[in-house]
């Protein structure tokens, strides 16, 4: 896999993809085991070359596709797009992997355009930073305000972090440079990931994700 900045020339980029091919042909010859392995679509931001990079992809028939090259500063409106399109022309038949794009509202958006799985370190990452994720919105331990709220990040969360401590208790642990502050945060975030993609598959199956990701959003 060759990733590069979205701004990346296109000679560059169908060079990048090129190598990337190459690559994908040696994986798929050495390959031993009875694990999966992921073909990786790249192109920038240039539809054509993604068309291109995928084409390489579908026909090494790969057990599965993978959309690399995302969020790194094209913007999530673009981001979508080039999801979009690529995901218009994989076989239905193989799921397909959106490669560090993670955040609630991407997730949502890159389901809309058909894919099934994703990694991302915004729910470890975040927490490090003291931002926790729940249904009822975002929160940043750092607010001084924290500190006197004597109930859980989320009432109806059953993770750790919300089935035994408090707000202003784990803004305490961050202030004192706590580890355990930040493994509950951690905890809580991914529980609320775990929910929410539980319930997108629970929409998805009762035909209401179209409902559910407008009501998210």
């Amino acid at each position: 896999m060759i990733a590069l900045k979205p701004d990346a020339d296109y000679s560059h980029l169908l060079s990048s993809i090129n190598r990337t091919k190459v690559w994908a042909e040696k994986s798929k010859k050495i390959k031993k085991t009875e694990n999966l392995i992921f073909g990786i679509v790249q192109g920038g931001i240039y539809k054509s070359l993604r068309k291109i990079s995928a084409k390489h992809m579908i026909d090494l028939d790969f057990d599965g596709i993978a959309i690399g090259g995302l969020g790194l500063g094209e913007g999530a409106q673009k981001t979508y797009e080039i999801t979009n399109d690529v995901c218009e022309i994989l076989p239905l038949n193989k799921p397909r992997y959106s490669m560090g794009i993670g955040k609630p509202e991407d997730i949502l958006e890159s389901v809309s355009c058909g894919v099934d799985i994703f990694d991302c370190v915004v729910p470890t990452r975040n927490a490090r930073n003291g931002t926790v994720y729940t249904f009822n919105g975002k929160i940043n331990i750092k607010n001084s305000k924290n500190l006197s709220k004597n109930y859980p990040f989320d009432e109806n969360c059953d993770c750790k972090a919300c089935k035994n401590y408090s707000i202003g208790y784990i803004r305490h642990l961050y202030n004192c440079n706590e580890i355990s502050a930040i493994q509950l945060m951690t905890e809580c975030n991914l529980y609320f990931y775990n929910k929410l993609i539980e319930y997108i598959r629970f929409s998805i199956d009762n035909g209401t994700f179209i409902e559910y990701k407008k009501k998210f959003l």
